[in-house]
């Protein structure tokens, strides 16, 4: 290939070229390619023309210039075809990683907590530097050079055939696939955009918890407790079990709060303000009775309850309506639900839908329910969809564990250092532990926490985490510990793969299942408990309500994008009315015969569904895989190795990651096997 030639025919005058002359050049380039290259090319030279002329536009050039390119730019040998291989793999690799690099830079400020954000700042968040990439290989040809020598392969080819290819094949297939789509840069900048926007919002909701009245006007949570929604409320649920004396009252308090957020009755001067009073019963506000902060209240403060005017739906639409922005663009996936799931989680949808509605219909629902009634002594309610009493560390305390991570942990660069010592608990060698610590950089979080991978193999991943004054906290611990999962599963799939164009995992389900296998053992990382066949059944019927929850909520998110596609001229208020309905709809069906009441809308409540892209049903797949993860982890002993062989094997399609990792596809079965043990070792 030569470099001339690719750039003489980036300057080439744009002409129409008809669709008659097109298919002319291409039946002349394949008789002369055929004549060059001989027989054994057939395949390759008819695949590369039809793939470049797929994606040709006018402004690319004539049929002049079509051919002179074809001419310059197929690679009709093996070494040819090797050579430009590894350039492209190296070359991009470097783009990734910068571009990613100055991704990370530009979002400093919003990602983590060190200060005010300003305006400027959220400009430079919202900017996408390889926003243009795309566009430009398109224009400077360097996209139809991959597209004239490597096959674009459907999710079928690659269910099918992908079993028997070569790791080069499917590194090839990975390279072609970056280029199947032509979005232009003004696209996927204002995707980004509506990204940045919405996680700006997500991160700053946060509630005061100190400042929740009764109609007695106790307060119910202690000063300086501010809760992000919905991780941290939700997070505070879970905790209010250990809580024998005020743990139902709160829990029924955070349930309102919960519900006035996806109803939209929440008052607006409430969100993150430490300055009011707030009865989320009766929604009466009044001016702070008692402070808990030292931030001062804005002169402007005015003291009302008057509700959030639909700001949460008004944001899901942006990024609704930024998203469709590619759709035309994308003509195998011509919709972001296509996207995600035939691209990303490469699951198709209807089988993805299948898996969660055997967990949610299983008969074994009512029997863990019935289970939990008897532990609480007392009928479930529908915020024990959280309930979290099968883990071992129910025994403590939050304040017992807040306590002992405070100390342990008082700054972010406490928790950097240990990583070594973490890592090693979970079974990894001493010199592992330290080559994965010395790829991970700890960083302070502004909201609840999140994992930032590399993109090139000479930077870091970074562990975002919140660290309160008082040090760190059992929820940020927690955090912690699944967002280290994710870097760790980053460090492997990138630095040990064999080819940096299958680095990662076959989708995000995966990255969480991964990170998932490290949170489950955040109580053994803190010497508080150890497994024993007990605990073991308790934990299988943890994670089995946990994904009985989360399926529900997975459903409402395909749902809520299924609705905005049949609806795209809706409004924020349509779109909460819906949201409302399908939550309803998702809760009477699986969930109220269990919980004996109907129309709850906390399935509603997640931030993802606001900021994610349809982001989770990710979670309920990931707890699927990582319970087929930590049972294969259990055969061998130990989560080090295998959490490392797995996660060297790359981005090839689910099921082949599976079977290579357990020996069987992604499915619910070990899960449900599992539980209907765990019952039979609970209740003899």
């Amino acid at each position: 290939m030569a470099q001339t030639s690719v750039n003489a025919s980036a300057q080439a005058p744009a002409k129409t070229l008809t669709p008659a002359q097109m298919n002319d050049s291409m039946m002349k380039l394949q008789t002369e390619l055929l004549a060059k290259h001989g027989e054994g090319q057939k395949a390759r030279i008819r695949t590369g023309l039809h793939q470049v002329v797929e994606f040709w536009r006018p402004e690319d050039g004539d049929a002049a210039v079509f051919e002179s390119f074809v001419r310059a730019n197929f690679a009709g040998d093996q070494e040819s075809i090797h050579t430009m291989f590894q350039r492209y793999q190296r070359l991009l690799e470097q783009l990734d990683g910068h571009m990613h690099e100055i991704s990370r830079e530009f979002t400093t400020q919003q990602d983590l907590d060190l200060g005010p954000i300003r305006s400027y700042d959220e400009i430079f968040g919202g900017y996408d530097p390889s926003a243009h990439v795309i566009d430009d290989f398109f224009q400077n040809k360097l996209a139809f050079v991959v597209l004239l020598n490597f096959p674009l392969t459907t999710l079928e080819e690659r269910i099918n055939l992908g079993p028997k290819w070569t790791r080069r094949q499917w590194a090839e297939t990975r390279l072609a696939e970056r280029f199947s789509k032509r979005i232009p840069a003004d696209v996927n900048l204002a995707i980004a955009q509506a990204g940045s926007d919405a996680s700006n919002y997500i991160a700053g909701y946060n509630i005061w918890m100190y400042h929740l009245v009764d109609d007695q006007g106790q307060r119910r949570f202690p000063p300086k407790m501010r809760l992000l929604s919905h991780w941290n409320l939700r997070d505070e649920i879970k905790a209010d079990y250990a809580d024998a004396q005020n743990g139902l009252a709160k829990q029924r308090t955070i349930q309102q709060v919960m519900e006035r957020i996806v109803t939209q009755s929440i008052p607006q001067t409430v969100i993150d303000n430490p300055h009011v009073d707030w009865n989320p019963y009766s929604n009466e506000v009044k001016a702070a009775a008692q402070q808990d902060s030292d931030v001062p209240a804005k002169a402007d403060l005015k003291i009302t309850n008057s509700p959030e005017p639909d700001t949460r739906y008004a944001t899901l639409l942006k990024t609704y309506r930024a998203s469709r922005l590619a759709d035309p663009y994308s003509p195998t996936a011509p919709t972001l639900i296509d996207r995600r799931f035939y691209e990303d989680r490469q699951i198709p949808e209807e089988r993805l839908q299948a898996m969660l509605e055997q967990v949610l219909t299983s008969p074994l629902v009512p029997q863990v329910a019935k289970l939990i009634e008897a532990r609480l002594d007392r009928p479930l309610e529908p915020f024990d969809i959280w309930y979290n009493g099968f883990r071992s560390g129910n025994t403590y305390s939050e304040a017992e564990l807040d306590a002992v991570l405070a100390k342990k942990y008082p700054t972010p660069e406490a928790y950097q250092k240990d990583i070594p010592n973490l890592l090693m608990k979970l079974g990894f060698s001493e010199a592992r532990a330290r080559y994965v610590a010395e790829h991970i950089q700890v960083d302070p979080a502004r909201g609840s926490g999140h994992a930032m991978g590399a993109e090139m193999r000479s930077e870091k991943s970074h562990l975002r985490t919140r660290v309160e004054k008082t040090g760190m906290n059992y929820k940020g611990f927690n955090i912690a510990v699944h967002e280290m999962g994710h870097n760790v599963e980053q460090t492997f799939s990138l630095n040990d793969v064999d080819y940096t164009l299958l680095e990662g995992v076959p989708n995000t389900a995966f990255t969480e299942a991964l990170a998932f296998v490290f949170q489950n053992q955040d109580m053994a990382l803190l010497g508080l408990a150890s497994p024993d066949p007990k605990s073991e059944a308790m934990k299988t019927l943890n994670d089995f309500w946990g994904t009985y929850e989360i399926a529900g909520v997975a459903l409402v998110d395909m749902a809520l994008w299924h609705w905005m596609y049949d609806h795209p001229e809706a409004k924020p208020e349509e779109l909460r009315a819906a949201t409302l309905q399908i939550a309803k709809d998702t809760w009477n069906r699986y969930y109220a015969p269990v919980f004996g009441k109907k129309d709850v809308v906390l399935l509603a409540i997640y931030s993802h569904m606001i900021d994610s892209f349809l982001y989770l049903p990710d979670y309920p797949i990931g707890h699927l895989i990582a319970f087929q993860i930590e049972e294969q982890m259990k055969k061998t002993g130990s989560i080090g190795p295998e959490f490392e062989r797995m996660a060297k094997m790359g981005r090839v399609t689910p099921d082949l990651w599976m079977e290579n990792a357990t020996g069987k596809p992604v499915s619910a079965d070990a899960l449900l096997s599992a539980t209907e043990n765990a019952l039979h070792r609970v209740n003899p």
